[in-house]
């Protein structure tokens, strides 16, 4: 490495160290050559029951972490619920229904959203669905912008483990349905486009 400037080393060696991780795996590196051709493509159903506050205990997946702040609530009649942060650990399905009785979900949806418009609602969401089936180990952790008046937006898939080991891609989302204001139902068409197999 004598004669590399300081930054081609640092490159080199992140690059030695990526390649040696994937080794390590035993897998190999598969990007997709094009949108229309993701290397791995499932369709997921996240159930979120938010806590009313009264009777719900026994069913919610989700609970606010914190209060609307006085400027949603006071300064803008529609109530966005602007600064409230929800934390969750939701139900993921395959198929658009809840599981009834011991029926394991396809995956767990762990982590938060809060609210992020004063004038209109949308959030930001960061959260890990958490694999443990017969069909899939790991996670994929996913974030990004929602959009709540558009019918579809993108969260980005920014990593994963297990079987989804170091996955990049799309998730589109659109709700699905929305039941009072406790219950919505999203669905995730998730593409990777950058897969170890």
């Amino acid at each position: 490495m004598q004669g590399l400037a300081a930054s081609s080393r640092i490159v080199l060696v992140v690059f030695l160290l990526s390649m040696a991780g994937a080794a390590a795996h035993g897998r190999k590196r598969v990007v997709s050559s094009s949108s229309n051709e993701p290397c791995t493509k499932m369709t997921l159903y996240l159930h979120d029951i938010l806590y009313n506050g009264v009777n719900n205990s026994q069913n919610a997946t989700a609970a606010p972490a914190t209060k609307p702040t006085a400027l949603s609530t006071t300064h803008f009649s529609n109530g966005t619920f602007f600064g409230m942060m929800v934390v969750f650990d939701d139900l993921v399905t395959e198929g658009k229904e809840l599981p009834v009785g011991n029926e394991e979900p396809a995956a767990r949806a762990q982590g938060f959203y809060f609210y992020d418009k004063k004038e209109t609602y949308t959030a930001w969401f960061s959260f890990s669905l958490v694999f443990n089936s017969a069909a899939h180990k790991g996670t994929l952790n996913l974030m990004g912008a929602d959009f709540m008046d558009q019918e579809t937006r993108d969260f980005t898939v920014v990593g994963g483990t297990g079987d989804f080991f170091m996955a990049r891609g799309i998730a589109t989302i659109r709700t699905d349905l929305i039941q009072g204001s406790f219950y919505f139902r999203l669905q995730m068409d998730i593409k990777l486009y950058e897969c170890y197999v």
